[in-house]
């Protein structure tokens, strides 16, 4: 396995507050998200996106460029972390035919603390036409989905999580700890009715995978937001 060293852009000081590039090589982008920036577009907002800011920062703010990137997976617009894009769109769809076999690591910070100190929680999961995800055990309605844990950290009001995300559905962790009694901290969702934390507290810690042009395995994994050290008292 060989973990990719974080390289510093002297391009990073164009690149707003915040957004860090982690690697960058002709084949792929790989960034650290931060909390509130979107992956992609939405109706109300086209241009505070990562997405968009990368387009640009590739393009070298040429807007006649032929360069382009290309979206591989999503983060949740207040969940931070390690997120990839693709520089061709063969290169996208080679990543995303392996996705399964892709190894993603997250940290949570939930309320409360877990009677079963590490876990996997299972059911499967759906989504109503008010795009709420929910659990039922009826398969026929979900798609299955697995969230293995295990507590890192306790304190007298919130457990710090490790999360290996063995299927990737939509809204997945956040369902499945709320399902559990522990929702995360901040979640607006899914959480608590009385929870005013200011953001979600979930992160994208690790992404592990073959590189679509090497062959190589390949780790990108950030430090820890200071947002979880200040809800866990870790100094």
């Amino acid at each position: 396995m060989l973990n990719m060293p974080n390289k510093k852009h002297s391009a990073n000081r164009h690149l707003p507050k915040g957004l860090e590039i982690l690697y960058e090589d002709s084949d792929i982008l790989v960034i650290d998200k931060p909390a509130g920036l979107l992956t992609v577009r939405t109706e109300t907002d086209k241009t505070r996106t990562a997405h968009y800011i990368l387009t640009d920062y590739v393009r070298k703010g040429c807007f006649k460029s032929r360069n382009r990137i290309f979206t591989v997976h999503r983060l949740d617009q207040w969940t931070s972390g390690v997120l990839i894009f693709a520089k061709s769109e063969k290169i996208k769809l080679l990543l995303q035919s392996h996705w399964n076999e892709t190894k993603k690591k997250y940290i949570a910070a939930v309320h409360g603390q877990l009677a079963q100190k590490e876990g996997v929680i299972t059911s499967y999961l759906a989504e109503n036409k008010a795009f709420v995800v929910y659990s039922t055990t009826d398969a026929a309605k979900g798609k299955l989905s697995k969230t293995a844990y295990k507590v890192l950290k306790e304190t007298e009001h919130f457990s710090l999580l490790e999360i290996d995300l063995l299927t990737g559905r939509k809204n997945q962790i956040r369902v499945h700890l709320a399902d559990k009694g522990h929702p995360i901290v901040g979640d607006r969702k899914y959480g608590k009715a009385n929870d005013d934390y200011k953001r979600l507290a979930l992160h994208s810690k690790s992404i592990s995978f073959k590189h679509p042009a090497t062959g190589r395995q390949v780790t990108f994994e950030t430090k820890l937001p200071s947002y979880f050290k200040e809800l866990m008292k870790i100094k």
